[in-house]
């Protein structure tokens, strides 16, 4: 939707505006070439200040000293660095990008309404401050299978399975997956997470109790399944799909998958 609006972002760049990084110096460092090409610095950035998702990348700036959270680090700041790139484009005022009656919003509300086939409102307040649409599980499925098969949106999903590590990070299911298929993943918050097979049909899985770790081992079982894994693709998945159990520091069981896909 950015690159609709004239964010002309770079690969790297929109595989950023995709993420929910971690806050490794790389992604750090696009998030802010995305806001110094629009002559743009990271007091534009409308996100709560944050410390960096990524634990060994908090670590890392506060063995440099930070003194406090910054707005840059948030795990979206990509995502609102990408919709202020598209606010300058277009000439929308960057003060109020993140207000739902703004237009770059008012454009999202539309594309999500119209790819997803269903009505988006009500529109909350995400946890980053941008305005959030209400959605379901099978509309985030179709919305995925439209990532995975419309040519309008191939710059976003080679950017994604080009780059998963900046999506989110290496180790994490969603960065896991996209590098031993042909896919775009990306995780959510509260247990959501998504992927796009290329050319084929999009995935979508919600955790009821919100634990992201039970979203990806469900999302690798089920692709599994649909026959999607090549035996070395489900052999690097196998610490997604069977996550160790761990007591007093040590593995004492595994997380079982315990569903069958059936036909709709």
């Amino acid at each position: 939707m950015s690159q609709r609006a004239g964010a002309e972002l770079s690969p790297l760049q929109l595989a950023m505006a995709c993420a929910s990084h971690r806050g490794f110096p790389v992604q750090v460092a696009l998030v802010r070439s995305s806001l110094e090409d629009a002559g743009l610095d990271e007091d534009a950035l409308g996100c709560p200040p944050d410390w960096p998702l990524g634990e060994k990348a908090a670590r890392m700036v506060l063995s440099r000293g930070a003194s406090g959270p910054r707005r840059i680090w948030n795990n979206c700041s990509g995502k609102h660095a990408g919709f202020l790139r598209a606010c300058v484009g277009s000439g929308w005022p960057v003060e109020t990008y993140l207000d739902p009656g703004h237009p770059l919003q008012a454009q999202i509300v539309e594309f999500m309404a119209e790819a997803g086939g269903y009505p988006v409102v009500p529109v909350g307040v995400d946890g980053c401050g941008a305005p959030v649409l209400r959605t379901t599980v099978r509309a985030m499925a179709r919305l995925f299978s439209r990532l995975a098969t419309d040519p309008d949106m191939s710059e976003v999903f080679t950017a994604m399975h080009r780059y998963p590590a900046l999506v989110a990070a290496n180790g994490h299911g969603d960065t896991e997956m996209a590098i031993v298929t042909d896919s775009a993943a990306k995780g959510g918050a509260q247990g959501c997470v998504g992927v796009a097979i290329a050319g084929r049909y999009g995935l979508a899985v919600k955790s009821w109790d919100g634990l992201g770790q039970v979203a990806h081992l469900a999302a690798a079982s089920a692709l599994e399944q649909l026959g999607a894994l090549s035996p070395t693709a489900r052999h690097a998945l196998e610490p997604i799909i069977h996550p160790p159990v761990l007591g007093g520091g040590l593995p004492v069981g595994r997380l079982e998958p315990r569903f069958d896909l059936e036909s709709a």
